[in-house]
């Protein structure tokens, strides 16, 4: 970990200088020396780094959102060329351009927020041994030494050796229980942030191997960092516990607000939309409007959560309008509005018919099979050749009797 922050040794003094000015305020308050002023300057700088990245949250919103409509395409693309890489690779990345998606988009909050913590690590490290760093003089670093939270220095670890711990004038027992204690912490965010994303704000119309791939996540991630949190000093702990749950009260929000449509997130936003619709007559919010207008556009193509809805607007005596309002019309009105939009809704075949489709591509279809049974039908007044031969006969053309045979 010292080669790696060494790397990251060039933003070490953007974030001791951030630290300082954070602790000049809150050791006003708590005192310099306290663990509060220490700790809660390592909360304020995760809050100014997630504030900073926000934009860059967004992004990943989309691209993961993009990235798991896209994985239909994506599948069908593998076993077309299953066995050409290279062209497999071109059509992905014309995919890709075709749909404005960045499958590294998903990854950039974490990839920028790395030197942060890493350099964080190195400042805790500097910290331990005594030494000044960054914007750190020997005066704040022996305050930052006598810090501790609920017993434990910011700079101890768990696999510290007794005689570490007690240079920072703390005991073991007291380090190894506070920092397994965030560490557990720490994990569980984790589970419960991916364990929210999968079960509400995941289409589960569309089943494909990117949920796998997101449902291992949300068990793999929580052991990374229990494993490598004992090896965390106990200002990283904080810093990283702050900025899991940053992370989970910020997916709440979007759950909440913008869900993945056809999730489960999304049935329960229009529930709550319904029922301000219906007790109040009306649409509150442009950011509303905006929802009702794109469930509109939608049409026939509406999934199922948003058919329900209009469904249930009708029943209410509402009509969803263009431009996102509601208009209150008599509720068999409403009724045969909808039913009208059901009936242009096309039937979803079965699993059954389309793999038969997909499996037998030049089989003729429905049409073409009643086409062919009328050119069939022999015409009015015709009959002998044309007349269906009978079991036992053969089919087609018969060939003339001998004039010895009997008739």
């Amino acid at each position: 970990m010292d080669t790696i922050g060494n790397l990251f040794s060039f933003i070490t003094g953007p974030v001791s200088w951030i630290i300082v000015q954070f602790h000049k305020l809150y050791g006003a308050i708590f005192g310099p020396d306290t663990g509060w002023a220490w700790g809660l300057s390592i909360v304020s700088l995760v809050i100014v780094i997630r504030i900073a990245l926000i934009p860059l949250f967004v992004k990943q919103i989309k691209s993961m959102r993009n990235m798991q409509a896209l994985q239909p395409k994506m599948k069908a693309i593998q076993e077309r060329y299953k066995n050409d890489r290279q062209r497999q690779s071109e059509e992905m990345m014309k995919l890709y351009k075709e749909t404005g998606t960045n499958p590294l988009s998903s990854c950039l909050p974490i990839l920028l927020q790395s030197p942060f913590f890493f350099a964080l690590y190195h400042v805790l490290s500097k910290i331990a041994s005594g030494d000044t760093i960054g914007s750190l003089n020997q005066q704040l670093v022996d305050s930052a030494r006598e810090a501790h939270i609920f017993g434990a220095p910011i700079a101890a670890k768990f696999m510290d050796d007794p005689g570490t711990v007690e240079a920072l004038n703390a005991s073991l027992l007291d380090v190894r229980i506070v920092t397994a204690i965030m560490i557990v912490m720490m994990s569980a965010s984790q589970f419960f942030t991916q364990r929210q994303l999968m079960q509400k704000n995941v289409d589960l119309t569309v089943k494909t191997p990117y949920m796998q791939q997101q449902k291992m996540l949300m068990y793999i991630f929580p052991i990374i960092f229990a494993v490598m949190g004992i090896n965390f000093p106990v200002g990283v702990l904080v810093y990283w516990l702050t900025t899991n749950v940053w992370t989970m009260g910020q997916q709440m929000y979007v759950i909440n607000q913008n869900p993945t449509p056809g999730s489960k997130a999304q049935d329960q936003y229009l529930q709550r939309l319904l029922k301000s619709v219906t007790q109040h007559g009306e649409v509150r919010g442009r950011r509303k409007r905006t929802v009702v207008q794109a469930i509109v556009a939608k049409g026939p193509d509406r999934n199922d959560n948003e058919r329900r809805f209009v469904g249930s607007l009708a029943k209410a005596g509402f009509t969803p309008q263009a431009d996102g309002t509601v208009r209150k019309v008599d509720p068999a009105e409403a009724e045969a509005e909808a039913a009208a939009a059901r009936r242009q809704q096309p039937k979803r075949q079965t699993k059954a018919k389309r793999q038969a489709a997909t499996a037998q591509p030049g089989a003729k279809t429905s049409l073409e099979k009643t086409d062919q049974a009328k050119a069939e039908q022999p015409e009015p007044g015709k009959s002998g050749s044309t007349r269906q031969a009978k079991s036992g006969q053969r089919k087609g053309q018969q060939r003339p009797k001998h004039p010895s045979s009997k008739k």
